[in-house]
């Protein structure tokens, strides 16, 4: 029987260990070194980027530094990971024509993510592989992985969750949660598992070790013999740990990739649904997305298993609702209330975002504006601005009426001038009731489209009644605390609202500039909104 090391590496730094990765995997290309399996930890807990990642953009960067995360860059793809020092990594380093190893990619990741699936279904945890490269229970990942190769070789790593702070993760990562509220970040938490959740308990790490090194001697048809680095590899681990440790290496990638976060919500007769998705390189593929709300599921597990079935699809309305579509009916998967094609235009409600930079909005302000009917780029003049009543003073005069005297002690006057500056009507909208009436009026007269400012939640609430009335438009978000984060939309709904808002004036002139007869001002504003 063929002999494979079992290398055991220990708790080190970030830097360490992706050092030795990276040794691991030469000294097996190069032949100076066996076929190996190989367990890692880490202290201090530390965050890890994928080999293509900008660390600005996936890391939180004044969170760790204050928290004493370190941060490094794996040799390998995908996303960042958050290690604590509980969690346990598990590598697999040996080559392509080792008897018994897949050819295929998918079925070689089958092949070792099933192994250690194994290994946990005997500790008592029903897990099983997930595709593409995911080790999970009841729905829930305990186990991501990834790989990479050297001219035949290769390294295919794991990190299992054994005892995990979710909430530093989602503290250390920039996962899109700014915007979530307290139930949405709760469903996020439920995509991860850990051996402590699932068995109640942490069992002996040695007993973790031994499962998992047992199943993939049965896997490959070999036996495995403790070692340690040999003499070649430790010279090299010496040459090479320092660049590991350098900011050469840590932000290797820097202003090559970008990341837009989207974001989009629709009221449902099933419930809220919110999709935040993640953009990678050019826009063109969904790197990672979440579905939340306050619907349900049967099975619980059928939201995770449609996000991983997204993850990685070119970022296409078509090729989004064909997935969707094919992935409820082929699970047979319900959401009580929400139809596949309702789930579909969410996601695609935020992936149409992403043209919006090509229509001069920021990166930073993709999330501010809405349109309802058409596509930003379809609407390109509207006779009127519709501005909401609470930004104006609780104290003014005209706060539950039409009009403003432009006394400059709110953002309402500002409006104002810039409205009638570019030639638009200015209107201060009470509720929705005079909302709708305003819209039908402009609909009858012929308007091509509406111009307005409001904040998320009343389009989510009216998005329906929006585009029942037909008219298309383009809705530019509040700042500051609304009645619906405050928890008095009755109150609102009513036009007796005691707070004030503040309106985006930046991005507000902007759009003015766009939809004005005379368009010509305001584009070079909105590189600051």
């Amino acid at each position: 029987m063929r002999q494979w090391r079992l290398l055991d590496t220990g708790s080190r730094t970030a830097a360490e260990n992706m050092a030795l990765d990276e040794v691991l995997l030469i000294a097996r290309y190069q032949g100076i070194a066996p076929n190996t399996i190989r367990f890692l930890q880490f202290n201090p807990p530390c965050v890890l980027v994928g080999f293509h990642q900008v660390v600005e953009q996936e890391v939180r960067l004044e969170y760790c530094r204050r928290e004493g995360i370190e941060i490094n860059r794996r040799i390998t793809g995908g996303g960042a990971l958050f290690w604590d020092t509980s969690q346990l990594g598990w590598e697999v380093i040996t080559t392509l024509d080792y008897p018994g190893v897949s050819r295929r990619l998918e079925h070689l990741y089958a092949q070792l993510c099933g192994a250690v699936a194994r290994a946990l279904q005997r500790l008592g945890v029903p897990a099983a592989y997930r595709p593409r490269n995911d080790i999970e229970v009841r729905g829930r990942k305990i186990s991501g992985t990834g790989g990479t190769e050297l001219g035949g070789a290769f390294l295919y790593q794991g990190t299992l969750l054994i005892n995990f702070d979710v909430e530093t993760m989602l503290r250390a990562l920039r996962i899109p949660t700014e915007k979530l509220k307290a139930k949405e970040i709760d469903s996020l938490k439920e995509r991860v598992t850990c051996l402590k959740w699932e068995l109640g308990r942490v069992p002996p790490l040695a007993t973790i070790k031994q499962v998992i090194a047992e199943e993939f001697s049965r896997e490959f048809h070999m036996e495995l013999v403790a070692g340690g680095l040999t003499p070649a590899e430790e010279s090299l681990l010496a040459e090479r740990q320092p660049y590991f440790q350098s900011r050469d290496w840590i932000n290797a990638v820097q202003g090559i990739t970008s990341r837009t976060e989207l974001r989009s919500g629709r009221r449902t007769r099933g419930g809220f649904i919110r999709s935040s998705l993640v953009l990678g390189p050019g826009n063109r593929r969904i790197d990672s997305l979440y579905l939340t709300g306050d619907f349900f599921a049967h099975p619980r597990r059928a939201i995770f298993d449609l996000e991983a079935s997204l993850k990685g699809l070119p970022a296409e309305p078509e090729i989004v609702t064909r997935e969707v579509n094919e992935f409820f009916r082929r699970t047979g998967a319900r959401l009580p209330g929400i139809k596949p094609s309702e789930v579909a235009a969410t996601i695609n409600d935020a992936l149409a975002k992403k043209d919006y930079l090509a229509q001069g909005i920021p990166v930073t302000a993709v999330n501010s504006v809405y349109t309802v009917g058409k596509p930003l780029a379809e609407i390109t003049v509207a006779p009127v601005v519709l501005l909401p009543y609470c930004a104006k003073l609780p104290t003014c005069r005209f706060r539950n009426r039409q009009g403003c005297s432009q006394c400059g002690r709110c953002d309402i006057g500002t409006a104002y001038a810039l409205a009638r500056q570019y030639g638009l009507e200015p209107l201060t909208i009470q509720n929705y009731e005079m909302l709708a009436r305003v819209l039908q009026r402009l609909k009858k007269e012929g308007a091509p489209a509406f111009l307005g400012s409001c904040c998320e939640a009343f389009l989510t609430k009216h998005r329906r009644d929006l585009e029942r009335i037909g008219l298309p438009g383009i809705l530019v978000d509040i700042d500051s605390s609304t009645c619906y984060e405050l928890g008095q939309e009755n109150a609102a709904h009513a036009g007796l609202f005691e707070k004030q808002t503040s309106l985006k004036m930046n991005l507000l002139e902007f759009l003015l500039a766009r939809v004005a007869p005379h368009q010509g001002r305001g584009q070079e504003r909105v590189a600051h909104a």
